[in-house]
């Protein structure tokens, strides 16, 4: 079963769930986090305090919407658009990430809050 969950980056706020995994269970336990993010092309990606090893959903294969977890940093990333690694518009992460979750709201809208200061992750 999916755990509900909130994105809100100033006045922004999506709709998006993480997956019934050990490593978005982690994620979710240690909710809620709050971060500055950085960006990688249309990816937003910010440490987190929460330890996983890669597992069976690491992949570099992730569509628009995807949120991933980055075991060698301990980061969380967002997908909203193709990154510089990317040769069409499907993003490509720099390199494998653990799939934990999506947005379930429009994941493009998060265009409108790059260079944003202050991102918050909360359970719903």
């Amino acid at each position: 079963m999916p755990y509900p969950i909130r994105i809100r980056i100033e006045n922004l706020e999506l709709r998006a769930e993480l997956f019934d995994t050990d490593c978005a269970r982690r994620l979710y336990e240690a909710l809620p986090i709050e971060a500055e993010p950085s960006e990688w092309g249309d990816e937003f990606y910010f440490r987190i305090p929460v330890s996983c090893e890669p597992d069976e959903t690491y992949t570099v294969k992730v569509k628009v919407g995807d949120i991933g977890y980055w075991p060698p940093g301990q980061a969380l990333a967002i997908f909203f658009g193709p990154t510089p690694a990317s040769t069409g518009p499907d993003p490509v992460p720099a390199s494998e990430v653990n799939l934990v979750g999506r947005i379930l709201d429009d994941p493009s809208k998060l265009k409108e809050v790059k260079g944003a200061h202050l991102i918050r992750i909360e359970p719903l």
